[in-house]
């Protein structure tokens, strides 16, 4: 049995707590929002509201220190699930999600934490025409996957602690799907580029396994091995559920990009739900 706090109960953090705690684990969850503590308490989590901050704002109140220094106690795995939520072109956003896992730092030097997982994105390698894998150096274009690669950075120069980065395609599963958005659009583009997608079942079973077989100080990305085109993923996809089909135009531009996960398959022993897909 082992302590775990999940700093972010989402959509993915929700039900990995859930699975976590059924393996007989005990788990601290944070939330930002005071009415989802009923929930995470229902659920046989122990309920904590952490909001981290930016520079702007140092985690120098007394209530929010004591919620983070509780939410950490007697941990000795921190799993960090809190994506970028960024406003596209504005000033604002520059730098305010790496500024929060600088803040939240020091809180987890003083704790009993000594192995973190980061919930990271396949979008610190940007879009090349390649195979990726773990040894190729990211390249981010979005603001999402630059944050993401410095915090990555920070977290894994900290030698109070070993991390394990995790590096995510396209998430789906639970209500959760690209072709909804995708379904009667027109003139989309990069219609041969291969999908590189994750299931949120893989996602939970993979970060389960790194914690049952100790792989840390470790960077995996974490893909299906299942790499159909665009057009005919979501074409097929739109149709089993009585969607509009997408259209895409074959002259707009073709990224090859395809997300290599033998590393999390040869390490891990990992087999994909490819059922799912």
């Amino acid at each position: 049995m082992k302590k775990i706090s999940i700093l972010g109960c989402g959509w993915l953090g929700l039900p990995l707590a859930k699975k976590l705690i059924e393996k007989g684990n005990l788990v601290n969850g944070s939330t930002t929002s005071e009415h989802k503590l009923s929930i995470l308490k229902d659920n046989g989590i122990n309920p904590f509201l952490v909001i981290l901050s930016g520079v702007e704002e140092k985690l120098e109140s007394e209530s929010i220190s004591k919620g983070i220094n509780d939410f950490l106690a007697e941990s000795e795995i921190l799993i960090i699930d809190i994506p970028p939520k960024l406003r596209a072109n504005t000033d604002s956003s520059r730098h305010v999600f790496v500024e929060k896992i600088e803040n939240v730092i020091p809180f987890i030097e003083k704790s009993t934490v000594k192995k973190v997982l980061f919930v990271s994105s396949t979008s610190v390698y940007g879009d090349q025409n390649d195979l990726i894998t773990e040894e190729t150096i990211p390249n981010p274009e979005t603001e999402r996957g630059k944050q993401l690669a410095l915090s990555e950075s920070i977290l894994q120069k900290n030698q109070n602690f070993e991390t394990t980065i995790l590096r995510f395609g396209g998430l789906i599963g639970e209500n959760r799907h690209p072709v909804k958005f995708l379904a009667g659009k027109e003139n989309l583009e990069n219609p041969d580029a291969p999908i590189n997608l994750i299931h949120q079942k893989d996602c939970i079973n993979i970060i389960e396994e790194i914690i049952n077989q100790s792989k840390w100080s470790e960077v995996f990305n974490a893909v299906a091995p299942y790499h159909p085109s665009r057009s005919a993923y979501y074409t097929e996809k739109a149709k089993e559920e009585n969607l509009i089909l997408p259209k895409f135009n074959s002259e707009k531009s073709n990224i090859k990009k395809i997300i290599s996960s033998e590393k999390i398959e040869n390490i891990l022993k990992y087999q994909f739900k490819l059922g799912e897909y």
